[in-house]
């Protein structure tokens, strides 16, 4: 069965309610309880966005976050009350599309998750109208298949840093602001700036010869990012 939303928490009242209100706003969304349960509804039904805490009843969102990447591709928002940095880098650098601290809003939760789910769902669409690939002879993206080739070897991105490299690479040499980046790659005004740092870090470190000394992806110090191609 298909699933709009995923709610994995151990906390059942707060995913409960969660569900509910998810469920009278046309979010068809289902909520579990631990990993044991998250790995068996992920059997037979098919989400397709996971909101996934941290701390499970019997074990690690993290490791489950890793699990679920193995075999899908799908948006993970991790949702937790845990705030450090080391732990939203952790959650971004294992697949995490987004981190979102408890307490949370419900409205504002729910207004993040059907910009994810819109984004996504036209996903498709937006690829037929993309540029053709980049290939320099270092660096090849391959838009239908979300791929990115270094050297000839394939590196493993999200599919929200795909769309990040692909936009910036689409506007080569040209200054991307952080708001139009906001705009065009996640289409929110939810998304921080240390969820965009993480992401382009990521990235840097995939397609980068030296991540610490970036050529293609250049910072624009307080502005934003610029990708930069010799012409």
């Amino acid at each position: 069965m298909k699933y709009d939303c995923l709610i994995i928490d151990d906390e059942k009242e707060l995913a409960n309610n969660t569900c509910e209100y998810f469920n009278m706003f046309d979010v068809k969304t289902a909520a579990v309880y631990s990993s044991a349960e998250a790995n068996e509804f992920l059997t037979s039904n098919e989400p397709s966005l996971v909101l996934l805490d941290i701390n499970l009843s019997d074990g690690s969102g993290f490791e489950l976050c890793k699990k679920i990447r193995q075999t899908m591709n799908i948006p993970i928002l991790f949702v937790s009350a845990r705030n450090t940095d080391d732990d939203k880098i952790i959650a971004l650098n294992i697949g995490g599309d987004d981190y979102i601290e408890k307490p949370y809003s419900l409205g504002v939760l729910l207004a993040k998750v059907k910009v994810v789910l819109k984004r996504y769902a036209g996903s498709s669409v937006d690829d037929q109208a993309k540029t053709a690939d980049f290939d320099d002879g270092y660096l090849k993206t391959d838009s239908l298949n979300k791929a990115v080739f270094v050297g000839g070897t394939e590196k493993k991105i999200t599919s929200i840093e795909f769309k990040l490299l692909e936009y910036l690479i689409e506007n080569k040499n040209r200054l991307v602001t952080k708001n139009e980046i906001f705009d065009k790659v996640w289409n929110d005004k939810f998304t921080t700036d240390g969820t965009l740092n993480v992401h382009i870090r990521k990235i840097r470190e995939a397609i980068e010869k030296d991540p610490q000394d970036p050529k293609y992806i250049v910072t624009v110090w307080k502005e934003g990012y610029k990708f930069v191609v010799k012409e």
